[in-house]
């Protein structure tokens, strides 16, 4: 076992080959303030700090996989290895720095990720369109 949460995120991070430190900073705010738990009310209105909840956070290149052609994905949009785990051990810091416990997998590696999805909540952020 390299990181488990209980109740809390579970982030899947592609880096794309265009992302700078900007877009993590901006991912972080956003995951860290997202009011998506419900309230007493049953309304999404609480965020993973006010549930006291932490963030598994998982680089995942392969959401950068483009199957507009052909059969087989194209990668080309994804960063290079290197600088993906620079700017993924870079978003982890910058979510520990809001205050949230964050537990990450092992970066490159095949990993069995196991979810329980309470909800089902499940939301796209993109800084892309920020920037």
């Amino acid at each position: 076992m390299i990181g488990e949460i209980g109740p809390g995120l579970l982030v899947l991070l592609g880096v794309a080959a265009s992302d700078a430190e900007a877009d993590a900073d901006y991912l972080a705010g956003k995951i860290a303030g997202l009011r998506i738990f419900e309230d007493g009310d049953g309304k999404m209105n609480r965020s993973v700090a006010d549930v006291g909840g932490a963030v598994l956070a998982v680089s995942q290149f392969t959401l950068y996989g483009d199957v507009r052609r052909g059969k087989r994905p194209s990668f080309d949009d994804a960063a290079r290895p290197e600088r993906a785990r620079e700017l993924y051990e870079y978003f982890v810091a910058q979510i520990r720095r809001r205050g949230l416990r964050c537990e990450t997998g092992q970066f490159q590696a095949m990993m069995a990720v196991s979810l329980v999805n309470q909800g089902p909540v499940t939301v796209l952020l993109d800084s892309a369109k920020l920037f």
